[in-house]
């Protein structure tokens, strides 16, 4: 058998709309909407750089099935790109760009691009410059968004010597995150006879298993809050008796990141803004150079938590910080602090606080009790359609932070009250 190199890559999301940043300057969200976009370009440097045989692309290439023609052409061009090079791709469509539904320009590809169709899995050789083969690779698309079966059967290993590869979008063991589609378990690939599970879908990196290798090599570019840190692509080197050697490398021109800063030792303002200058100095550090999209929580119970509830004291010093850090910029300050007591023994209490508190904690640890109290809040919400729909999409982590706020602000109404009643 004879070493090659390939770089595998999936979830491109080409021209991903980067909802939500309507309070970013307009020449940084112009950027960030290209961000997708100069990924891909630095995925084709890569692939010239290092001289790769082939790249393979694991599905969602575009962000919905309704593509933009601007993608479309960006894509094609890349492809067109590494085929002047002698670099072959072979990709697959996932849940977000299916074959058969949604707007797909009539564009020509380069020789030396495989797009694997949606009835079957389908199984081409990859070769080299010189036409000798390298390697087998079976993959097969999504035809539809919502592909609910095991697509695993459908690839079987050749009796060819070849090193195998299997190219598909799936949901491997129920990834709580992603949608189920195409789902299979971590022994369906093991039991096929491919020697390198090229995944998409999973959007972090992950390495479910080595030889027979089980790869996400995650998104190319952060487009939320949940997808921190580093986005890239893996560089595989496969030897001569076929060993497999994975070098992950980043592609991202923007990173998310998200830190929490306590005020529990914090007695002025000078201090809590050197402790969050500090988080985003650290969060600078560690996007390498790049511009970073920062979330920050103000957390703990503290004296400062009097001044933080003051109207419009976290927009203010949202606004300082952001004035004063260039190449970083706050997606948000979220002020979670407590005041600076015991909420324990006033739980234990008589009154209307502690009997509040109590129903709180049993709602946090009991699912069916939080549903119960979210229903009954809720309801005059659900009355407006809009919300009702937004409301629907809450999970019960969310909920569960909801109820902390909600523990927090009636600590903050009631217990002045209280105090003044016994000091009366």
């Amino acid at each position: 058998m004879r070493a090659f190199r390939f770089i595998h890559a999936a979830d491109l999301h080409l021209d991903s709309p980067f909802k939500g940043l309507a309070g970013l300057p307009d020449a940084v969200r112009a950027e960030l909407r290209d961000s997708t976009f100069a990924a891909l370009d630095r995925l084709v440097e890569l692939a010239l750089e290092q001289r790769v045989d082939f790249v393979l692309f694991a599905g969602d290439i575009y962000d919905a099935k309704e593509r933009s023609l601007r993608a479309q052409l960006r894509f094609q061009q890349a492809l067109k790109t590494l085929a002047e090079h002698g670099i072959a791709s072979y990709i697959i469509h996932g849940n977000h760009d299916p074959m058969q539904e949604g707007y797909s320009a009539k564009l020509s590809y380069p020789p030396g691009v495989h797009v694997f169709g949606c009835g079957r899995v389908e199984s081409v050789l990859a070769v080299d410059r010189s036409g000798a083969a390298l390697a087998r690779i079976s993959g097969i698309s999504f035809d539809r968004a919502a592909v609910t079966e095991n697509l695993t059967p459908g690839f079987r290993r050749e009796a060819d010597g070849l090193f195998h590869i299997g190219l598909l979008h799936t949901n491997v063991d129920g990834d709580g995150e992603h949608g189920n589609y195409a789902p299979c378990r971590l022994g369906d690939l093991l039991g096929r006879g491919i020697d390198y599970w090229a995944l998409g879908h999973i959007h972090t990196r992950r390495v479910l298993h080595e030889r027979p290798w089980v790869v996400y090599p995650g998104n190319i570019q952060g487009r939320h809050i949940r997808e921190q840190g580093a986005r890239g692509c893996y560089l595989v080197t496969v030897s001569e008796q076929g060993d497999a050697e994975l070098d992950f490398h980043s592609l991202d021109g923007w990173r998310w990141g998200a830190a929490d800063v306590s005020i529990e030792r914090l007695e002025t303002e000078q201090q809590l803004k050197q402790a969050l200058e500090e988080a985003m100095e650290a969060a600078m550090a560690e996007a390498e150079g790049r511009p970073v999209l920062l979330r920050l929580s103000l957390t703990g119970r503290g004296t400062l938590h009097g001044m933080l509830r003051r109207a419009g004291a976290v927009q203010e010093l949202a606004s300082a910080l952001g004035e004063e850090y260039a190449g970083i910029w706050l997606e948000g300050l979220a002020d979670r602090t407590g005041a600076p007591v015991d909420t324990g023994e006033l739980a234990a209490q008589s009154g209307f606080l502690g009997e509040l508190l109590r129903l709180s904690r049993d709602a946090a640890g009991s699912p069916g009790l939080l549903a119960e109290l979210g229903a009954d809040a809720f309801a005059p919400l659900e009355m407006n359609p809009l919300l009702a729909t937004l409301l629907k999409g809450v999970s019960e982590e969310e909920k569960r932070a909801w109820l902390i706020e909600a523990e927090e602000l009636a600590v903050d109404l009631l217990l002045p009250g209280m105090e003044a009643g016994r000091n009366g």
